[in-house]
């Protein structure tokens, strides 16, 4: 009657091990570590930057615990924070010689100290929030004028390209503010122009007049087309600061929009405020220039001699110079996509460009005047440029085209990726810093597993007294539980913060009230007079419909919450309805199959150790009942 398959304990036995294994990383905790990362998008931390990392810390002499490379970036860990200090220092003299221009960042950080055999595993500890890992936070203002600023110089020089290609004469088209102020010497050409203009910029409306002896036309950018410019804008900067926190390893980081014009970003377990600050407010923008082919040109950069006027000296990743002329062609805001692949002639590396219609008409136009000369792609951060490559062009170019040459399948790919990450589309300014120690993270965290704790010691101790044996069988399931939870926030990498704490909690209070059901439900049978082994089967088969409506009912909460809720309040969903889950496989799953292993195989089962079973005995001489205890 109360006997599992052998199939039902193996599944019991295969989930606590998986369990086991995943919850492992947890409890060793974090080690203080020094982060190498690539501080310009065309330096890379590889193999060689190791080596040079390992020579600085020998002669220092300092032995790391481990080094790891990993995802482009090279994290070296330390037994205390005083060798990681010492550590920051050494690295930095070694591989940032001029700290006017980093070519990488060296920034202090956390990783786990759990062995290699669970990191192959991909067994990996949980991500913890600001409020327990320690990092910081920064409120970020972004620069709506200056995006509306951007876009208006993007249509005044839009309006110039379309009016001599419609061959409208005798226009001069400028910005004020975000408007366009455009004049013209007759009212024909006028009415040429803002028949354009509504034709081909829906976004823009304009008001026009005369000027003294010539006509004005403004053109000013339609408020709905301003809101949809800003959020747009927001979210590209989003987009791009994501890709920028990734240079500094944090795990689980929260960037999310505040308002119409803010970005909150929380960087767990980053210590080094500088150094996030210093990988925020990084510029990179993507310009295309031709390549000075003038005599004058070619001997500045073959034999050093002086730079023509017009061009500028630039250096490739080599560090050959390059002569490129100060007329930029188009930028990164035409390119709309970056797909690295081979050349089906020569099947060497190359990279397949995609450009916007503007674009797409400049570089048909440069080609034809520029047949067999080379092009400059160069990608601009901090105020130093840096020649990528500089193909020449073989043919007639429109919005697509390809970039091949000298490179490496590994170089055509980091291109690609470059060209396709994309820059501020406004500005940005820290308006709020906010640091949280880690000591202050550890105490709360110290605090919160304290208090899980003591709550289930409390309860496994309420249990058995009340319950007896089958109180300690609900306390095992109860720990069974904690251990599924733990494992499945690691499993799916989620972030545990204080809220996330306080719904483990939770979760103790609902997995046991199952069992409570459960164990009340013998007792009823047992008070009926049924046997034993029928008390067992019954109590656990009728508890069953009870505990499933409590906890889908519970759980739609949950859902609610986490559908609803933001922040803090969804990290509380998440714990909540995994708590929910698991606590319905431990508490009637595992918890049936202890108590049949227990019990199970005894055919003449006398009585079972539940606690005490009240039940009713009349008094045959008055008809009275009393209560008796068995």
């Amino acid at each position: 009657m109360n006997r599992y398959p052998v199939w039902k304990y193996a599944i019991i036995v295969i989930v606590l091990l998986v369990g086991l294994i995943y919850a492992l990383p947890n409890f060793f905790g974090e080690a203080p570590a020094v982060q190498v990362s690539s501080a310009k998008s065309t330096v890379k931390v590889d193999a060689a930057t190791q080596t040079r990392v390992e020579e600085a810390l020998k002669a220092g002499s300092l032995v790391p615990d481990l080094i790891t490379l990993d995802g482009g970036s090279l994290r070296a860990r330390f037994g205390s924070p005083d060798e990681q200090l010492k550590a920051r220092d050494l690295i930095q003299h070694a591989l940032v010689p001029d700290a006017a221009d980093p070519p990488y960042t060296v920034a202090l950080n956390l990783v786990s100290r759990s062995p290699k055999w669970l990191t192959a595993l991909h067994a990996f500890p949980m991500y913890l929030g600001l409020d327990l890992r320690g990092g910081v936070d920064f409120l970020l203002q972004v620069d709506m004028k200056g995006a509306i600023d951007k876009k208006a110089e993007s249509f005044a020089s839009d309006l110039r390209t379309n009016f001599r290609s419609k061959d409208i004469r005798g226009t001069q088209v400028s910005r004020n503010g975000q408007a366009v102020e455009v004049s013209f010497r007759d009212a024909a050409a006028l009415e040429k122009a803002r028949q354009l203009i509504q034709d081909q910029f829906p976004d823009l409306t304009t008001t026009d007049g005369p000027d003294g002896s010539n006509w004005r036309l403004v053109a000013t950018i339609k408020p709905e087309a301003a809101r949809r410019l800003q959020d747009a804008a927001l979210k590209q900067n989003i987009t791009t600061l994501h890709n920028r926190i990734n240079e500094l390893g944090v795990a689980e980081p929260v960037i999310q929009q505040q308002g119409i014009d803010r970005i909150v970003v929380q960087l767990p377990g980053v210590q080094d405020t500088a150094k996030a600050k210093e990988i925020l407010g990084r510029t990179a923008t993507l310009e295309m220039r031709l390549v000075d082919e003038s005599s004058e040109g070619r001997a500045a950069e073959l034999s050093g001699g002086p730079v023509p006027f017009g061009s500028e000296k630039f250096f490739d990743r080599s560090g050959r110079p390059v002569i490129v002329k100060k007329q930029v062609l188009v930028t990164g805001e035409n390119l709309t996509d970056a797909q690295p692949g081979f050349d089906q002639q020569s099947n060497q590396p190359k990279v397949d460009l995609t450009m916007d219609a503007k674009g797409g008409n400049i570089m048909r136009d440069v080609s034809r005047e520029n047949y067999k000369k080379r092009m400059a792609m160069m990608i601009f951060e901090k105020g130093k440029g840096e020649v990528l490559t500089a193909p020449s062009i073989n043919g007639e170019l429109g919005n697509r085209f390809q970039v091949s040459g000298s490179m490496s399948v590994t170089e055509a790919n980091d291109l690609a990726l470059l060209l396709r990450a994309g820059s501020l589309a406004a500005p940005m300014e820290i308006i709020q810093e906010r640091t949280i120690g880690p000591t202050l993270g550890a105490d709360n965290i110290d605090k919160g597993i304290k208090s899980v704790m003591y709550g289930f010691l409390a309860i496994m101790v309420f249990m058995c007294v009340y319950y007896a044996l089958f109180g300690l069988f609900s306390s095992i399931a109860l720990a069974v539980n904690l251990l599924l939870l733990v494992a499945l926030l690691s499993m799916i990498q989620a972030t545990l913060t204080l809220p996330g704490i306080a719904a483990m909690a939770l979760a103790i209070g609902v997995a046991i009230d199952s069992n409570v059901l459960i164990n009340e439900r013998v007792r009823e049978e047992l008070r009926n007079g049924a046997s034993p082994q029928a008390a067992i089967h019954a109590g656990y088969d009728r508890a069953w419909g009870t505990i499933l409506d409590s906890n889908v009912t519970t759980l739609i909460a949950g859902i609610a919450l986490l559908a609803f809720g933001s922040g803090p309040v969804r990290g509380f969903a998440v714990v909540h309805c995994l708590g929910i889950v698991t606590s319905m496989f431990s508490a009637v799953f595992f918890s049936r199959g202890i108590v049949n292993f227990w019990y199970g195989g005894k055919k003449k089962l006398k009585s079972v150790s539940i606690g005490t079973v009240w039940r009713p005995k009349t008094d045959s001489a008055d008809g009275t009942s009393v209560a008796q205890a068995k």
